[in-house]
């Protein structure tokens, strides 16, 4: 294939790191219209122009690209992989926003970049709440990053603005002006569920679905039909069980364990959501436009809707559903023997709850004696992923402490409870079952050179894991690396050697934050967190698109046996864009949960102002640290709030030392808390430091604007 001259030019620009003036390009590649070749990638940003007049490679001009994460100080940063984060200057922004990406001019040596052009904005609207000011209604964004920012409402149509509502608007105009239109009233800021609304349509997450998609939803036919079964396996006389929650009502996945000689025949079977949810129909670009179910404190947002993720891709107990089936053959260590991948139709035995099944694995008679009638499955699941989970470890998968927690609310919404979420043997066994299988759908996708979309997950960069290797050292734990690669059993060799510790929960979500994040990509690179070298989701297309395509692409080259080599090329395409956009909305789905967790904490914490807890350091920074407690909220406690000394931040060793006292604070330390300050708009809670005969701060109930909002991101998924 003939090389434009764009890449021509580029590919001698890397060849030489001093660059190359326009003489000598010129000889180099005898092309006409050079000149303006070049001068369309230098204002591009394609290439760099040094004051001599060199062109050089955008490497080599410190010329970077990548998306603008923007602080509530209103620092900027831009992450790369083989650098420290650039930091960007408030004035050197360009007035980009959050997400934004962005082109940042900052060389090799420097610490704070420029941007200098912002090629994609992340955000097309905002969320904002009408509050009384001095000069009457005032429309304030709900987000506390674009606070400080001018903006302008276009115009009202037949909206009049009333104190305390909140309204949905679109962005026309962008700068240091945003010029706005508001397109739809949410509601009044102290209704029942306007908070969690809010939060939901900030990141592009509507629970309404338009009213195509709901028609094709509501064609579909309560039952299989006859015609439908055919050329499926019959497995409806097998004894099959979904494991849920107790809340669960869309069951994508059933299983059933046999004892095979000294191993077992483990068969998954997944609903068969390609059947119904075709290519390119409104449900399909629907789905792919949400990318995931989202899971928040009182309600779910599904991917598709409850008529057809409930219903008839439900696998209900006691009725025919259609399926695609992957039946392994697991040896006695763990290992998978064999597999194959077929579709078929089922009836599930059985609707099982995690609740029940950890009982029954527990002894309980009455439990036993109700389920009689499936003889020694539990016990044979049991055997069964302990075999595969064991071998998994073996392997070197890594496995870190969960700060999962269920908010418990009333009606209204409102927080009653937090309580930490603890797995038991049954959700571990579904987990390693869906795992076991979505490993084998990678090895067959992989090794027939179909399209398809990986679940990916490369090892940490290395400048994290050093920034953790100090201060596991100043916790007085080692975690010992190769010189050449991080490998995951390392990893888990220190995790269980500190297991046993107080901090452990500390040490494990330190290490978590230098994981990089789970994504989606084309190429089949492994999963560091897995310890696996194939490894895709499949087991879950109710509520994710990349195992709907997953599915599609199985029925089309697999079970159809499409040999097109014009579709094979097209679906390669659609599964890079499929990849991209799916990382991106599962990131959008995970912050907003987060934010909803954050904000259900806050307004927890609220109502209880001066009371105390004991607590747990889980990271320190030059303005205070996090304490999280037993039931995993996490709060703020400030370096001007800590009694009895003056403190500063030893950055080496990450920790805060008094300067009279020599006191030290720092992570994994256990520490007696008062809650200070609460703000569930904002997702913060303030704590202050409670020490023997000092008289700890009084509580104080002023809000503030500006807070500081505790960040925590995990790489792998919910559920499965």
């Amino acid at each position: 294939m003939t090389k434009t001259t764009e890449e021509r030019i580029t590919e001698l620009l890397e060849l030489h790191p001093k660059g190359r003036n326009i003489r000598q390009l010129e000889e180099a590649l005898n092309t006409e219209g050079l000149r303006e070749v070049l001068d369309t990638m230098e204002k591009n940003y394609e290439i760099g122009r040094t004051e001599n007049g060199y062109y050089r490679s955008a490497d080599k001009s410190g010329i970077l690209r990548g998306r603008i994460s923007i602080a509530k100080s209103g620092m900027g940063y831009l992450d790369q992989p083989d650098r420290e984060s650039v930091k960007i200057d408030v004035n050197d922004q360009m007035y980009a926003m959050d997400g934004d990406e962005v082109i940042v001019i900052c060389q090799p040596w420097q610490v704070y970049g420029q941007v200098v052009k912002i090629t994609r904005h992340a955000r097309t609207h905002l969320i904002g709440t009408y509050l009384r000011g001095a000069r009457g209604l005032v429309f304030e964004p709900d987000d506390a990053k674009l606070k400080d920012r001018d903006i302008r409402i276009l115009d009202y149509g037949d909206f009049t603005p009333v104190e305390g509502l909140k309204v949905y608007c679109e962005i026309e105009e962008y700068g240091y002006t945003l010029s706005v239109r508001v397109t739809r009233v949410i509601g009044h800021k102290d209704d029942p569920g306007t908070d969690i609304l809010s939060i939901l349509l900030d990141h592009d997450i509507d629970p309404e679905f338009p009213e195509d998609v709901m028609k094709q939803a509501n064609s579909f036919p309560a039952e299989v039909t006859e015609e439908e079964i055919q050329g499926r396996t019959d497995l409806r006389d097998r004894t099959i069980v979904t494991i849920d929650g107790d809340g669960a009502k869309d069951f994508d996945d059933a299983v059933s364990v046999v004892k095979d000689g000294t191993g077992w025949i483990l068969t998954v079977c997944i609903a068969d959501v390609s059947h119904y949810v075709t290519e390119d129909s409104p449900l399909d670009i629907e789905a792919a436009k949400r990318g995931t179910s989202t899971y928040v404190t009182d309600r779910v947002v599904p991917m598709l809707p409850h008529v057809l993720s409930n219903g008839i891709c439900s696998l209900n107990p006691h009725v025919d559903r259609l399926t695609i089936t992957c039946e392994m053959k697991i040896a006695s260590d763990g290992t998978t023997e064999d597999y194959k991948l077929y579709p078929s139709v089922i009836r599930s035995t059985e609707r099982m709850t995690y609740h029940n099944v950890n009982l029954i694995l527990e002894g309980d008679e009455a439990l036993r004696e109700k389920y009689a009638h499936l003889g020694t499955l539990f016990d044979d699941m049991k055997e069964c992923a302990d075999a595969i989970r064991g071998n998994r470890l073996r392997k070197g998968a890594v496995e870190f402490a969960s700060d999962d927690a269920e908010i418990i609310v009333d009606e209204n919404g409102h927080p009653k409870d937090i309580i930490p979420v603890n797995r038991g043997p049954a959700e571990k066994l579904i987990e390693d079952f869906m795992i076991a299988a979505n490993c084998s759908v990678a090895n067959f996708l992989k090794w027939q050179e179909i399209p398809a979309v990986y679940r990916i997950h490369e090892e940490p960069q290395a400048r994290r894991i050093r920034d953790f290797i100090r201060i596991s050292e100043a916790m007085g734990h080692k975690l010992v690396i190769g010189k050449s690669a991080i490998y995951p059993n390392e990893i888990q060799r220190y995790l269980d050697s500190v297991s046993d510790l107080k901090e452990y929960p500390v040490i494990s979500n330190l290490l978590l934050r230098c994981m990089q994040k789970a994504r989606y990509d084309v190429h089949c690179v492994g999963h560091f967190g897995l310890a696996e070298e194939e490894y895709l989701h499949f087991t879950s297309p109710i509520r994710r698109y990349p195992d709907l395509i997953v599915h599609r692409m199985l029925r089309r080259y697999s079970f159809e046996q499409n040999t097109d080599p014009v579709q094979h090329h097209e679906d390669e395409i659609r599964c890079e864009k499929y990849a991209e956009t799916s990382s991106v909305r599962e990131r959008n789905s995970q912050d907003a949960e987060y934010a909803c967790e954050d904000r259900k904490k806050a307004e927890y914490m609220a109502e209880r102002i001066g009371q105390i807890y004991d607590g747990l350091i889980t990271s320190v920074t030059g303005y205070g640290f996090f304490v999280m407690l037993e039931n995993t909220v996490e709060g703020l406690v400030r370096i001007a709030r800590i009694p009895g000394d003056h403190y500063y931040y030893d950055r080496d060793r990450m920790r805060l030392v008094g300067e009279l006292s020599g006191h030290t604070y720092q992570a994994g330390m256990k520490v007696k808390v008062q809650v200070l300050e609460a703000d569930p708009e904002e997702g913060t809670i303030d704590f202050g430091i409670v020490r023997k005969n000092v008289k700890s701060a009084p509580a104080r109930t002023t809000r503030r604007k500006r807070q500081v909002t505790v960040q925590r991101r995990k790489y792998h998924g919910r559920k499965k």
